[in-house]
């Protein structure tokens, strides 16, 4: 009681209030803020006292500390900063000790990146953990050669992670579960994004509607990762703590935001051929508005998430939904009119908002998917050429040892940059790589500029302030704009030079050659070494998304013919599958278009598979949404929807006679939807209809 008045206090404060708004509620800007703040205290005494490498260190081991921070319970960030202090030490002290024989420190550089690389593919703890010790590396053989003593990086280095990791700490367990609400709101932002251009199709025409459900379809990948990323801390706290109460509502927040991104990805009509008819024209227009409000919704939901703010429902979305259901009875429409349906799903997603405000007594704590392999049978699995993760961490050895060759056949000056933009660029994949190779160069290029222009006009102390501000834009920006990310870095390194050697500016020139090279070594590499071409992986992504669809569509079925359980993991995680088998093919579509134009003829084929499957998802979705209607359902309707799940499913049938089962399937569909159905029957044909038409098209596509 005494922490919730102390809190209500502080609440009260004009300061507080302001901080609650500029920092609590942008967990990009609270790191920001953190990591800055912590630079600041460890390196602005040292700098009094003329220690400029000791600042400087401290500050570059606070960046990597606050780059390898990963979303884990108290319990489990103690163990992770243990770890990342640990790594960071033994990381330096390695350096130090070898680089006196460059062939060992090079061939030690690229053995431990790949150990590094596949000891981070086993779980989010160790992911960034792993990827700071490479970088701690980096930093060590940039900063060996002006070090006092060998013995004064593995101090400094890792020192500088751990006042950053205390810090952090304490404001963790002052706010235990921000984390897990850091996490939820960031869902929550993500489904804000998505109804806000679902919105764009209300009204819409046939260009329009294939241009949004493009972009529907990348946001959704933006969407499934936070609902994976938000599972993982959920699991990270459960396992950490025996009393749930306090995980309740997070759980039952999560839950919620799962079924509302099911209601968001829900299709169950052409929008364009709605839009079309002049009597829909009003109804489709409040429909846009009420998807405008339930994003506003959750863009509300979020800031209180983040600023413990308690959640009022809007009053603006209440009133839009009463006047979209008055509208609709004045239509007279029938119940199975997709406008019909559609209100249905609205007014359900808005009532699924408004108990976000209180946990109904009857919640059950839900089961939540988990990795339950251990450690080292997850190490062991990446241990094969074909899996990705172990291409990628051979790449980026090999890519070090091509950089510190060079650097050691011509001699160049801190040729250690060359290596460290080659773990920034270099990407798992070609398309990635090369965009990464265009933000840095373009970011290097910009920061230098900038940088020298102002750095020659400052004073110790004002390029001490400049590298303080350049760290907190540079954190700030990180999430959001990689490039703009790359100008502050760039700022923050040159003053910190310019602060140990005054020779900020003259190496600057060396930098952006440095970046040069390390960055068309990284687009060399994998240009050669394991591109992957998207369009190679595209009809195995396409059979992938076609059996998680199957499997979707199945568990549906199960619940359609079967009540609703209280839990349903498998009807949750087979969704979740499914969107996850999307959204890869989605991305391989987006990443062909950075790839070599000689695969152009493969785009169109991409954008149309991509955008028919994620169609397909929307209508089962669409089916999905519709399971908890306490209606009867035919025989007839199951056996059809059976017959859809074979054709589907099937892969080993000829193509021909696929496509005429399904049109059979379609027109026997259409026979039923014309013999008097009931209404509510009638409603499950026309969403099974949908289905089954989509299938059709993505059947004709397969050849």
């Amino acid at each position: 009681m005494s922490h919730y008045n102390t809190l209500k206090k502080l609440q009260s404060k004009p300061w507080y209030e302001r901080w609650r708004r500029a920092f609590w509620r942008h967990p990009d800007r609270l790191m920001a803020a953190k990591a800055t703040i912590v630079m600041a205290v460890v390196a602005i005494p040292l700098e009094i006292l003329g220690l400029s490498f000791f600042a400087v260190s401290l500050a570059l081991g606070v960046l990597a500390g606050a780059l390898s921070e990963t979303d884990d319970h108290p319990r489990g960030r103690v163990k992770s900063l243990a770890l990342k202090v640990m790594s960071f030490g033994v990381s330096s002290l390695s350096v130090e000790l070898l680089r006196q024989w460059p062939i060992l420190l090079g061939l030690g550089l690229g053995l431990s990146t790949i150990v590094f690389i596949l000891a981070g593919g086993t779980g989010e703890r160790y992911r960034g953990v792993t990827f700071g010790a490479i970088l701690i590396g980096i930093y060590a053989m940039i900063g060996a050669e002006i070090s006092p003593a060998w013995y004064w990086q593995p101090i400094l280095l890792p020192a500088g992670a751990l006042a950053y990791g205390l810090v952090s700490l304490v404001l963790l367990y002052y706010r235990p579960y921000r984390l897990l609400d850091e996490q939820l709101g960031r869902g929550f932002l993500a489904l804000a994004r998505y109804l806000d251009e679902k919105s764009r199709l209300f009204p819409s025409d046939r260009v329009t509607q294939r241009e949004v459900r493009a972009r529907l379809a990348l946001l959704n990948v933006e969407m499934v990762s936070n609902l994976e990323r938000i599972k993982e801390v959920l699991n990270s706290y459960r396992d950490a703590q025996k009393d749930e109460t306090a995980l309740r509502p997070r759980l039952h927040y999560f839950i919620t935001l799962q079924a509302l991104h099911e209601r968001a990805a829900s299709s169950h009509e052409r929008y364009d051929l709605l839009s079309n008819d002049p009597e829909n024209q009003e109804i489709i227009e409040i429909a846009g508005q009420t998807l405008h409000e339930l994003s506003h919704a959750a863009r509300r939901f979020a800031d209180g998430l983040l600023t413990k703010v308690r959640y009022k429902h809007p009053v603006s979305l209440k009133w839009i939904v009463a006047t979209l259901t008055e509208q609709l009875e004045k239509l007279e429409l029938e119940k199975t009119h997709p406008l019909q349906l559609l209100s249905v799903n609205l007014v359900r997603a808005n009532a699924a908002f408004f108990r976000l405000t209180k946990v109904p007594d009857e919640f059950v704590l839900p089961r939540l998917a988990r990795d339950t392999r251990s450690w080292w049978e997850r190490f062991k699995s990446q241990l094969t050429l074909q899996h990705p993760r172990t291409r990628y961490a051979i790449r980026l050895a090999l890519c070090f040892w091509m950089g510190l060759f060079i650097s050691e056949v011509f001699n160049i000056e801190k040729g250690e940059w060359i290596v460290l933009t080659i773990l920034f660029v270099l990407q798992p994949t070609y398309s990635a790589t090369r965009r990464r190779l265009f933000q840095r160069v373009l970011g290097t290029l910009t920061g230098v500029v900038a940088g020298v222009l102002i750095v020659n006009l400052l004073t110790i102390p004002g390029q001490v302030l400049l590298m303080l501000g350049a760290a907190f834009f540079f954190f700030t920006w990180l999430k959001k704009q990689y490039s703009v990310s790359v100008v502050f870095i760039t700022i923050f390194v040159l003053c910190a030079f310019n602060l140990i050697s005054s020779r900020g500016v003259p190496v600057m020139l060396p930098r952006v050659i440095d970046t040069l090279i390390g960055a068309f070594l990284a687009l060399g590499t994998i240009r050669l070494l394991w591109p992957q071409w998207q369009y190679k992986k595209l009809p195995g992504l396409l059979a992938e998304a076609r059996q998680k669809n199957n499997a979707y569509f199945e568990v549906i079925l199960k619940e359609y013919e079967n009540e609703t359980s209280e839990d349903d993991l498998e009807y949750r995680i087979a969704r979740r599958k499914a969107h996850q088998a999307d959204n890869a093919l989605a991305l391989a579509w987006q990443d062909m278009q950075a790839e070599p134009r000689k695969y152009n003829q493969f785009r169109q084929k991409a954008f149309k598979v991509t955008y028919l499957n994620h169609a397909l998802l929307s209508f089962i979705s669409a089916f999905g949404a519709h399971r908890e209607q306490k209606e009867p359902v035919t025989t007839q309707l199951l056996s059809l929807g059976r017959e859809v799940l074979r054709v589907l499913g099937s892969t080993n049938e000829d193509h021909a006679f696929r496509q005429n089962e399904i049109l059979r399937i379609v027109q026997d569909i259409q026979g039923c939807l014309h013999s008097g159905l009931p209404e509510v029957v009638q409603q499950q044909f026309i969403l099974l209809f949908n289905i089954a038409e989509i299938c059709r098209k993505l059947v004709a596509e397969e050849r």
